[in-house]
């Protein structure tokens, strides 16, 4: 069985083209979202093959594609209206 972990890929990406391609990869695989900050539960294999998917459709000249692990020992840490309490329940929130 393969092992399920929090993952946020976060994205600028300069073609409004792009950036709806990018957008319907995700919406795949995403538990939420807001604009180009999406959360999801993902094998470490599936982070790999969908980083590389959303990669091949980026233009690494003027986009930026990141993908970053959550730990679900540590608390997450927000400010504004944003939501912490789809991936991980005990989040503090900062307003």
């Amino acid at each position: 069985m393969r092992k399920i972990k929090p993952v946020v890929f976060a994205y600028d990406i300069t073609n409004n083209k792009t950036r709806s391609k990018v957008l319907g990869i995700l919406k795949e695989w995403r538990m939420d979202g807001q604009k180009s900050v999406h959360e999801c539960c993902l094998s470490k294999q599936n982070a790999e093959e969908l980083f590389i998917q959303i990669s091949s459709a980026i233009n690494t000249k003027t986009d930026n594609l990141i993908l970053a692990w959550i730990d679900q020992n540590r608390k997450i840490l927000a400010r504004g209206r944003g939501k912490t309490d789809s991936i991980i329940t005990n989040a503090w929130l900062f307003t």
